[in-house]
């Protein structure tokens, strides 16, 4: 023993003790790449594990633990039956890990959890790219439409369902206007995720808003000018009524809805109401289409002025003065102006010095535009005197059926200067005429400038209106939520 402490040149209680050091350091070792090799699970984890046994509806999986986790039997009863029948010891599966202290020191594991933990990834994938998902009306409560997608519930707010789907059904109660929608295929945006919260909320709106985009963009690329088409109405405005043809709206212009006066839209269509209508523009770059109504439908004016002509007296009723003169009604389908100039052989500032809406009158029949339908009245002629002998020359024509010729030449001076008086007021009224169509530019400008601002705010309304039906449905969502947390507790219990 000397030697050989004499050998190792140090005594022999330290070497002693360096021995004992070495053991200790080695067992640590031992234990720390003991716990490496255990991975004890935390909750919350996905796991990938092995089907230890299958003993009734519970399931044992080893996960790499000192003991193997359960899956409980309540949970595994609840599975598709197509899943469950796949199940077999030895086989690789997926589970997420929700209580590493249950009873008996077990480790509570779930396959559902697992298996919406790769739901929750594809729909905030859905959100993120904004693409769409097609699925299927799986049921609705007094808020809006459940839509499954995949293991998970989500939900899609009244305010989020399309118009076209909301207005195929109608009802005060849920299941008046919901029941019916059970089943029917749907497309949908994601537009909120919270997994915390397990609120997965879905706008058919918003996939309704792109795929309009993308039908009228090709749609646009297949009309002509002059085509027909049948489309439904979508909505009403004071300018004219949107209508939709095949997934992209066009706008019928209120002038263009009925060849007689109408003040609204309303008077005559309906939303939802089915019409056929006539492609009058195309603006590609703008993406806008003008539609027609009346144009599908004959001219009443052509065939109502066929029984008048220059000089005939007639009775109109005053329908709308202006600066310019006063429209007077003929008859149900006509409409004439008398010009400012043809009022009074006194000079007057405006036509209400001489007339008042509602006024019924006679007027004299001065100019008839077929080309543009147009008819020139005035009511300075109708007593006057150089039109006497017109007058009765159309009474004894109408009575004898013969035309009186003039003779002397003081009626052909007449004659002459009733000419020249009414090429000035033709003159008067193609001024007018055009100060009319200006007039009517200005306003189908104006039209577009608030079709475009009434878009814009419908959009906005929409935002707003989604914001507060997703705010009104986070109780019942949280309710929901309570609810299924309430079963994983019963589940670790």
């Amino acid at each position: 023993m000397d030697q050989l402490d004499a050998h190792n040149g140090q005594p022999e209680e330290v070497q002693t003790e360096k021995e004992a050091n070495t053991d200790e350091l080695s067992m640590e070792s031992l234990l720390a790449q003991d716990d490496i090799s255990l991975n004890i699970p935390q909750p919350g984890e996905m796991k990938t594990g092995v089907i230890a046994s299958i003993a009734g509806d519970e399931i044992l999986v080893s996960i790499g633990a000192k003991s193997e986790g359960v899956v409980p039997s309540r949970e595994v009863s609840q599975l598709p039956q197509e899943f469950r029948d796949s199940l077999k010891v030895g086989k690789e599966i997926k589970v997420y890990v929700v209580n590493t202290e249950g009873r008996y020191g077990t480790i509570l594991l779930s396959v559902q959890r697992a298996l919406e933990e790769s739901d929750w990834d594809n729909a905030e994938d859905l959100m993120q790219n904004k693409e769409v998902y097609e699925g299927e009306i799986n049921g609705y409560n007094k808020g809006g439409l459940i839509v499954h997608m995949g293991n998970l519930r989500g939900f899609v707010p009244a305010s989020q369902v399309s118009l076209s789907r909301r207005m195929s059904y109608g009802g005060d109660s849920p299941d008046q206007r919901w029941s019916g929608m059970v089943g029917e295929p749907i497309v949908v945006r994601v537009i909120e995720v919270d997994r915390e919260r397990r609120r997965l909320i879905l706008s058919e709106k918003a996939a309704s808003q792109e795929s309009r985009e993308t039908l009228k963009s090709r749609l646009l690329d297949e009309l002509d000018e002059g085509m027909v088409r049948v489309g439904r109405v979508t909505s009403l405005a004071d300018f004219g009524a949107f209508v939709n043809i095949n997934g992209a709206d066009g706008l019928v212009h209120l002038s263009e809805i009925s060849w007689d006066h109408i003040d609204h839209p309303k008077e005559v269509l309906e939303v939802g109401q089915e019409v056929k209508v006539k492609i009058i523009s195309i603006d590609r770059e703008r993406k806008r289409i003008g539609l027609s109504l009346r144009q599908l439908k004959d001219d009443p004016w052509d065939e109502s002025i066929e029984a008048y002509q220059v000089g005939q007296l007639v009775e109109g009723k005053i329908t709308r003065l202006t600066k310019f003169g006063a429209f007077a009604q003929i008859e149900d389908n006509l409409e004439g102006l008398v010009h400012i100039s043809e009022l009074s052989d006194r000079r007057i500032e405006h036509p209400k010095e001489v007339l008042s809406e509602g006024d019924v009158i006679t007027l004299r029949i001065i100019k008839i535009d077929t080309s543009r339908r147009r008819i020139g009245l005035s009511l300075r002629k109708v007593e006057s005197q150089k039109y006497s002998e017109m007058d009765w020359e159309m009474a004894l024509s109408e009575l004898e059926g013969v035309s009186l010729a003039d003779d002397d030449v003081e009626d052909d001076s007449e004659a002459y200067e009733d000419v020249e008086e009414t090429v000035e007021a033709e003159a008067e009224a193609d001024a007018m005429a055009e100060e009319v169509e200006e007039t009517t530019a200005e306003a189908d400008e104006e039209a577009e400038a608030v079709a475009e601002e009434v878009v814009a705010e419908a959009v906005e309304e929409a935002e707003v209106e989604a914001t507060a039906e997703v705010e009104e449905t986070e109780t019942e969502a949280d309710a929901v939520a309570e609810e299924e947390a309430s079963e994983e507790e019963e589940d670790e219990d």
